[in-house]
Parts: structure tokens; sequence; C-alpha cells
């Protein structure tokens, strides 16, 4: 695959619980294309994968969520899984740091369950989304437009409902990533067309 996101900086949010296709699969196609991924969580160490019905493998946390500083990266990836993403909810600098990439524009890739994470973040209102079937209601509520659909994007914001949808989420995902800065939502500056490095000067 050709290096289209060569040197951008994706941060995966994640906590115990995660989906492990929904993670993995979108960091492979990430990777491949050129993109320094590094996994934060709210622990050191290892958090474990959910496989379905069972838990899975450990993953190697790279960044302490208490240390992770939203400015160093261009685009935010959120595995979903019922576990991880009710976790990680209710983590207050998790909610934070989700809401300074709306803030500055960055493209997020958020897909099954991880969206109950934009709704703490106040994100969502009027906001075209698709999610795990049981968050329709919730996203609803928080004023979202919400439409059953494989992949949707909306202004840098791409979401899918379940691993089935990774293909299209993973085409989609890089084109928005690679897109760049968007117009900002929910306050904060605005963005404009193409890749700005997280190391770059205006």
């Amino acid at each position: 695959m050709a290096d289209r996101l060569k040197g951008l900086r994706v941060a995966i949010l994640a906590t115990e619980g995660f989906e492990g296709a929904e993670l993995r699969e979108p960091r492979r196609t990430l990777d491949a294309e050129g993109a320094v991924t590094k996994v934060i969580a709210p622990k050191t160490g290892e958090i474990k994968a959910w496989e379905h019905d069972r838990w899975g493998d450990p993953l190697r946390v790279d960044v302490s969520l208490a240390q992770a500083n939203p400015d160093e990266f261009d685009a935010l990836l959120l595995p979903g899984g019922v576990i991880n993403a009710d976790k990680i909810r209710t983590e207050q600098k998790a909610v934070e740091f989700v809401r300074r990439f709306a803030q500055a524009g960055k493209p997020m890739a958020v897909i099954c369950h991880a969206p109950w994470l934009l709704i703490e973040a106040g994100i969502v209102r009027d906001r075209t989304v698709t999610s795990w079937p049981s968050l329709k209601t919730d996203l609803k509520n928080a004023g979202a437009n919400w439409v059953d659909k494989e992949v949707v994007t909306d202004n840098g914001l791409v979401t899918s409902r379940k691993p089935d949808d990774i293909p299209a989420f993973n085409k989609k995902m890089i084109e928005e990533f690679g897109e760049g800065v968007h117009a900002a939502h929910g306050g904060g500056a605005k963005g404009g067309a193409g890749i700005r490095r997280s190391w770059e000067t205006e």
C-alpha cells in the first residue's frame, strides 16, 4: 500500500475490553499507510481485548492517558466493545481528550459502542452518525442524526456499526485522515484543507 498517511500521528484511545478486531484491523491499515499509531489508555502496561464472547490477548499501552497530549496527534481512532466504551466514558481525562480533537477539527474514526464517548464529550449534536444499534436512542437524545449504514462520514467524523463494517470503515478513515483538519466542532479554531502534521507550525 502507498504511504498516504506518512508521518501522520494517530491516537488510539481504549481501555480493558476493547473489541479486538476494531482496534487491530484499523491500526494495521493505518500502519500500512505510513501513520504512526499510539495506544493510549487510562492505565500503563497492557489492556485486554474482548473477542466477541471471551477475553482475548493483551495489548501494550504506548502512552498513559495522564501523560497523553492531544496536541501531539493529528487524528483519533476509537475502537468499540461495550466493556471498553462503558468504562472509558467515565474517565474525565478521556472525555476531555476527545473533546479537544473535536474543537481542533481533527478527524476521528469511531466504531460500534465508541460513540458513547462522543456523547459524553458533547460533540454529536447536529452530526450524522451511525453506531451499534443499541446506541441509537442515546445518540438521538444527544442531538445526533442517527442512520443505519455501514459507514457514515460527517465533516471528518467517520462512524460504523460493527466489526463486519471494518473494510468500509477503514477506507473512509484513510480518506478523512488524509484530508487532515476539518471545520472545528464544539468550539475552537477552524482548520483548512490538507494534512498539517502535529509538529508543523502554521
